[in-house]
């Protein structure tokens, strides 16, 4: 099924109501006593049809792009921030991964990663090893260019980069980022913040913060300043 997008709203509209867990409480108490006979119309009066399931299946696809969407844009509306006087765009990576491409952004002065999560500051294992590996693999690249690594608010990684993770956590579930890490610095550090503190004092990557810049991601973090009276 291929439609426009208020199409496919109004079609799953007709099923689920201004409220869909109302709804479904709904069907689920009328539903009793329906039998073979009367099952069709039942299932039209709810509004649960064909035409409603493809139209759920579409809106999930569209939905499974809006996060690639989201770091295309994210890094595009950046670039009038990042960039210096004489700085040039080398190569981007605006897709899922980094398509063949080491980093999100190279300049003939600097290399950087962007990551547009938002960090809610409890047991985040899984964003917290994302910006390990980022981090990481900026730091390891032998190149004399500048090196960044952009987030949407810095706070809550900060406190995971410098607190007392241990390393082989995050490690242990990455064996190519393993290696690369246990060949530069072997069994040298034990946390995370051992490591970050040593890369830290090195200037090895710099962190920085784009909620500024990109307040309809960042809401949550940053708050718009007051409008002046006319």
């Amino acid at each position: 099924m291929t439609a426009d997008l208020a199409g496919i709203c109004r079609l799953l509209g007709q099923f689920t109501g201004t409220d869909l867990t109302r709804t479904l409480s709904r069907i689920e108490g009328d539903i009793r006593g329906m039998t073979a006979d009367n099952c069709a119309g039942f299932l039209e009066g709810a509004g649960a049809g064909q035409e409603v399931l493809s139209a759920a299946a579409e809106m999930k696809r569209l939905a499974g792009q809006i996060d690639v969407t989201i770091h295309a844009l994210g890094i595009l509306l950046c670039l009038p921030h990042i960039l210096e006087p004489g700085e040039r765009v080398e190569s981007v990576s605006l897709g899922a991964g980094n398509t063949g491409r080491k980093f999100d952004l190279e300049t003939n002065l600097r290399v950087a990663e962007f990551k547009f999560i938002r960090w809610r500051g409890g047991p985040e294992s899984i964003r917290q090893n994302g910006v390990f590996k980022d981090y990481l693999l900026l730091a390891a690249e032998k190149i004399t260019k500048r090196k960044y690594l952009y987030l949407l608010g810095t706070k809550h990684a900060l406190r995971f980069l410098r607190g007392g993770r241990a390393l082989s956590s995050i490690l242990s579930r990455n064996v190519k980022l393993q290696k690369i890490f246990l060949a530069e610095f072997g069994d040298k550090f034990r946390t995370v913040g051992e490591y970050y503190a040593a890369q830290a004092n090195a200037n090895a990557v710099h962190i920085e913060d784009v909620s500024p810049w990109l307040s309809e991601l960042a809401e949550e973090l940053i708050a718009e300043p007051p409008v002046e009276p006319v």
